[in-house]
């Protein structure tokens, strides 16, 4: 008998008088802190976006193809990486060279990309963060972390929930998930900030109001 063998054997006789199933998990904890309308916890994703550094713009459907060309000019983007799926009608026409990923595309391929634009999975607005799940609106993981300059689309308020514990009731766990709070960052031992080491140094997050102006300000 092998080694390997010995130890699994040992690990069955422990196991052996423990139920099949594990015990329920008691989850007891706040769901969120405090109760806030709908419009005060897009707020408070705004702010807290914000204090991460990442740029927060807001506007309604209709205005995003602009916003979008505007923060895409102001950033000196030349070619912009999109997304399969990404609605067609959030971007102008013209503007930036439009490249599709592709799957066959390099790390340097990737790097040489101005910006990419894409949608979220959903956004949490006690911790300021964005969460990617891989869908075609938001594409790989590996697009988002490489090119220096992402714009997220989160359409509010349906997009946008308080807490944690609300969001992972919302994601599919067997999705790649990518959880964003604020542009790339890091610090060295005098917590000197230095962005854009691991992904993209410059966050633009846009907040776009679906459904007709303040029909969910009171809610």
């Amino acid at each position: 008998m092998s080694s390997r063998e010995r130890i699994l054997g040992r690990v069955r006789r422990a196991l052996a008088d423990l139920p099949d199933t594990e015990p329920p998990i008691e989850r007891t904890y706040l769901r969120e802190h405090g109760h806030r309308t709908t419009a005060q916890t897009v707020d408070l994703l705004a702010e807290n976006l914000a204090d991460y550094r990442a740029l927060v713009h807001r506007c309604t459907e209709t205005e995003l193809p602009g916003l979008i060309a505007r923060l895409l000019a102001e950033h000196g983007s030349r070619r912009v990486l999109l997304p399969p799926a990404l609605p067609p009608q959030w971007l102008p026409d013209g503007g930036p060279e439009r490249v599709p990923d592709q799957a066959a595309h390099t790390a340097a391929e990737l790097d040489a990309v101005d910006s990419v634009v894409t949608g979220c999975a959903l956004a949490v607005a006690e911790t300021g963060t964005i969460v990617l799940d891989g869908s075609p609106d938001q594409g790989r993981r590996r697009i988002t972390l490489v090119p220096d300059h992402h714009i997220c689309v989160v359409r509010t308020p349906d997009q946008v929930v308080s807490s944690v514990p609300q969001a992972l009731e919302r994601l599919d766990p067997t999705r790649p998930l990518t959880w964003i709070s604020g542009p790339s960052a890091t610090s060295d031992i005098e917590l000197d900030r230095v962005e854009g080491v691991h992904g993209p140094r410059t966050l633009d997050v846009v907040l776009v109001t679906t459904g007709p102006p303040g029909a969910w300000a009171a809610a």
